[in-house]
């Protein structure tokens, strides 16, 4: 179970089955001028700033470990972040006897998605009214909305 707390997140199980661990997500745009330079130097040095901020106080109050998860615009990861992911994805398919390879592109196809959504949203903010869904799992899946008569 993942909690939200003032310094990002935490789950337990995560690297081992007693402890909690805390993250914090940073989405950067790898085409500002302030991210310029080899990717992987970009991410080690949002991953160190997020370390900067939270890891001692997680490692000295919490007694827990901190993982940052840093993310591009144009949808990689940082080490840490992929590493994360992968635990998960292994936790996942273990528990629920699927394929590994399977569970971890469904992880990262809603990861992608997200972070569209994400960019989206920063970039040209929030347009329009809120569609409501109807819940009806008989209805057709219409991918207008407004274009079926089961709307709610």
């Amino acid at each position: 179970a993942v909690v939200s707390t003032q310094s990002g997140h935490y789950g337990r199980g995560v690297w081992n089955t007693v402890d909690k661990t805390f993250f914090d997500v940073r989405v950067f745009h790898d085409g500002n001028k302030s991210n310029s330079g080899p990717i992987d130097k970009v991410f080690q040095k949002h991953e160190a700033e997020k370390k900067r901020t939270y890891n001692s106080r997680v490692l000295e109050v919490e007694k827990s470990t901190f993982t940052p998860l840093v993310f591009s615009t144009s949808g990689s990861m940082g080490k840490e972040a992929e590493a994360f992911h992968k635990r998960i994805a292994t936790l996942i398919s273990n528990k629920r006897g699927t394929p590994y390879s399977d569970t971890i592109s469904h992880i990262r196809r809603k990861l992608r998605f997200s972070i569209l959504r994400t960019t989206l949203a920063a970039i040209r903010g929030h347009r329009g009214r809120a569609v409501q869904w109807c819940d009806d799992t008989n209805s057709d899946i219409n991918l207008i909305p407004g274009w079926t008569s089961n709307m709610c």
